[in-house]
């Protein structure tokens, strides 16, 4: 049958940047207003906890080791304290979450996104597979055994973080595997220097092409730098000229490209959200479906290898042939 409306929300917000606690008190109750408000998923912005560590781009690597590390250990596991709170403040509020984290496993960070279901269940997570430019000594590659859609109360779920969408066979894996509601979690780009008069151009392109090109709902989720981040970056690395606060790019996109809510910019923080109907993917799938009528399979298709990447794989363990 015909799934009733569903109720979709995006936190245009920024995190207390580096504190980990508060942020996670922050999304608590950015997930208690969002029940009040009868919205069954809110998505947050890429890494929210505990913010994207925008000191990266901005001074020399050399001299980032303290904070680098300082940013590990504000990290959270997905089976930790932190991580259980959003799940019990989603379970009292009876929203679905995706939340953006930075996740810590081992001696390795990792870019990620969890999926909450509204009763509290962790559904999974999905890490970043390909960290961009000075991400890469900051965060570990995720592999394809993350690159998941999870069936929810609200509709097939799954979700990306910043240029992954830029590849475009991480983003046809998903839609490959029935994609209905699609996460892009991003951090503010638009007040970076260089990126000024591109980054929300970028957003905006990638988020309406994956929204007609999957045949999906698109909640785009995006974090203005906060008030707190420019004092932060100078008094712990010196005077600061290539990030301005405010920033970021938000909207909920229909599968055939119009907003839904927003798209907002800027610093102000915003609540986007909007009732969907997802039978009308059955009117966008009669004209385009991208793992269906209008795919080629025998001239074009794809492989993904979603076996978890270890560097240990005990004989013993394998698996007769």
């Amino acid at each position: 049958g015909v799934k009733p409306a569903v109720k979709l929300a995006v936190a245009h917000a920024a995190p207390v940047f580096m504190d980990t606690e508060a942020t996670v008190e922050k999304a608590c109750s950015w997930i208690e207003r969002a029940g009040r408000e009868g919205v069954h998923l809110l998505a947050f912005p890429e890494v929210f906890v505990p913010g994207f560590p925008y000191w990266i781009n901005c001074y020399p690597p050399l001299v980032q080791g303290g904070l680098n590390r300082r940013y590990r250990d504000a990290a959270i596991t997905a089976d930790g304290p932190e991580l259980a709170r959003i799940r019990g403040a989603a379970r009292e509020a009876g929203v679905a979450v995706a939340l953006g984290f930075c996740e810590r496993e081992a001696g390795t960070l990792y870019n990620a996104i969890a999926f909450v279901e509204c009763d509290g269940t962790l559904l999974g997570v999905h890490r970043k597979i390909q960290p961009t430019y000075a991400e890469r000594y900051i965060w570990g590659r995720g592999d394809a055994s993350t690159l998941s859609v999870f069936e929810s109360s609200v509709g097939r779920v799954g979700g990306l973080a910043c240029w992954e969408h830029t590849m475009n066979l991480a983003r046809q894996a998903l839609v490959e595997q029935g994609i209905e509601i699609h996460v892009g979690a991003w951090p503010s780009l638009s007040t970076m220097a260089g990126f000024e008069s591109v980054a929300d151009r970028q957003i905006e392109a990638m988020m309406r092409n994956h929204a007609l090109t999957g045949q999906c709902f698109v909640l785009c989720a995006s974090s203005p730098v906060g008030p707190d981040v420019l004092p932060f970056l100078e008094a712990e690395l010196g005077p600061q000229e290539f990030l301005k606060p405010g920033g970021g790019w938000s909207a909920i996109i229909h599968p055939f490209t119009p907003d839904l809510a927003g798209p907002h910019a800027g610093a102000e923080e915003e609540l986007l959200s909007a009732e969907i109907d997802l039978g009308e993917l059955g009117d966008v799938k009669m004209w385009l479906d991208g793992a269906g009528h209008y795919a080629r399979p025998e001239l074009l298709w794809m492989v993904m290898d979603d076996r978890p990447k270890r560097g240990l794989v005990r004989s013993s363990e394998e698996e007769p042939d």
